[in-house]
């Protein structure tokens, strides 16, 4: 008995000791990537404040540009995450980072529509494969109980991004100028400069896979590899697939289009966003808008950790997606009938901690009935087809406004798809999702998503 309580605190105390250095190793150096990564591709939302009447952009015309982005992540998504799966995380991730930030940079200089939509395609080329990349990565250092928070954190970069991203690119929109290059162009040129960067730091920091982590002892490799070993070999009826049925499977189709539709409502607000709180408040400065802007991004930032905290400690997937998913397109819904701009704002605020809370326990879904491998390409899979959605909600709010002249009654339309979206999740039945099988987590044996 005596052994066994000590072998069980000395594994406990390897489990505590492994897990605090690789996710200080890697939870952060990804955040920082991801921050990057959505910087660069929403900074067009304040953009358009200058840039629309210098282009002469329609409403439709800059609901084409935004979302044009994810045509072309939608056909390379999958095929990047095969070139990741075969030349390793580190060397891939890297090239990602690198061709992202030139397309970026080079955005500062288009002078018409045409332009604006070729580059803009050309970046979701760029940036493809990135996120499915680094989820599939992190599963890859991190067992099953801790991704919901992991991811979490990774992927808190997100609504962090607007916290750093709103702000920054506003103020130098409003005080960078000189060379020919009004302040909009500005903006997008530094902000493409950081991807460059992260590009030739991710070359040389990350580690493929924990067996050539030099920054743990040979003892720390050796029990990580067991751990997520024993781990995926816990997981009962899970499948693997070939790539065609790893993305034609109905189970992950069916996940696919609860994504999409999500993503229809999360980046049509994100995209607009801007331009919906002058609308709601004339005479703001870029600057202001900006500002005003964190409020709903610094909610949603602290909502998504601590609920994928919960969704981690319970060992539950779907209820933990949907029930945030009800509460965003309910808000979102009651924000388009408000012409009150402290109101608006905050039913904004609370639509956008529901939409981003959804993110983490929706992700640790495919595996719950997919093997790592054949979960790498689903899961491209899932956010290519899903991504669609972020071209369609933005090009939706911008036919609405241009009809209506009021982007606020697009969010309605949007809150009526994040809605359905929510009824989906909650029928959602993948019948062997069964979990992890320890018996120290008997919440995994109810698991049914």
């Amino acid at each position: 008995m005596q052994g066994e309580a000590r072998d069980a605190a000395q594994n406990a105390a390897m489990e505590g000791a492994v897990f605090r250095k690789t996710f200080w190793r890697i939870i952060p150096f990804c955040f920082v990537l991801y921050v990057i990564s959505y910087v660069d591709r929403a900074n067009i939302g304040y953009a358009a404040l200058q840039m629309n009447k210098e282009l002469a952009l329609s409403s439709e015309a800059f609901g084409f540009a935004a979302g044009v982005f994810f045509l072309g992540y939608f056909l390379f998504e999958v095929p990047s995450n095969m070139m990741l799966a075969r030349f390793g995380a580190r060397v891939w991730i890297a090239r990602i980072l690198l061709t992202w930030g030139a397309v970026s940079v080079l955005s500062a200089f288009v002078h018409s529509a045409t332009q604006l939509y070729v580059l803009r395609f050309l970046l979701g080329v760029a940036e493809a494969g990135f996120f499915p990349g680094i989820i599939i990565y992190l599963t890859a250092w991190f067992r099953a109980k801790d991704q919901a928070a992991t991811i979490a954190w990774f992927t808190a970069a997100i609504p962090v991004s607007y916290l750093i991203g709103a702000p920054l690119s506003t103020w130098v929109m409003d005080h960078m100028h000189g060379l020919g290059l009004s302040g909009w162009r500005w903006m997008l040129l530094l902000e493409g400069v950081p991807a460059i960067l992260g590009g030739v730091a991710t070359f040389i920091l990350l580690t493929d896979r924990p067996d050539q982590a030099r920054w743990l002892t040979e003892a720390e490799r050796a029990w990580l590899t067991s751990a997520l070993a024993q781990d995926q070999a816990a997981v009962r009826g899970a499948k693997h697939l070939g790539t065609l049925k790893a993305v034609t499977d109905w189970k992950v189709l069916y996940l696919s289009m609860i994504y999409f539709i999500y993503q229809c409502g999360s980046l049509g607000v994100g995209y607009w966003l801007p331009q919906i709180i002058r609308e709601l408040s004339h005479g703001f400065s870029a600057a202001q808008i900006g500002w005003i802007a964190t409020i709903p991004y610094a909610v949603a930032s602290v909502t998504m950790i601590l609920w994928s905290m919960h969704s981690d400690r319970t060992r539950e997937r779907r209820l933990h997606s949907a029930l945030p998913l009800l509460v965003g397109g309910a808000a979102l819904a009651l924000a388009g009938f408000t012409r009150n701009p402290t109101l608006a704002l905050g039913l904004i605020s609370v639509s956008l901690a529901g939409l981003y809370a959804f993110k983490a326990p929706f992700w640790a879904l495919p595996g719950l009935f997919l093997t790592r491998s054949t979960a790498a390409i689903s899961i491209a899979a899932i956010n290519s087809i899903g991504n669609l959605g972020g071209f369609a909600g933005p090009y939706l709010i911008g036919w609405m406004k241009q009809t209506s002249g009021d982007a606020m009654t697009g969010l309605l339309v949007l809150a009526a798809l994040v809605l359905v979206a929510a009824v989906m999740t909650f029928l959602a039945r993948l019948s062997n999702a069964a979990g992890p099988s320890s018996p120290a987590h008997p919440a995994a044996s109810r698991e049914a998503a």
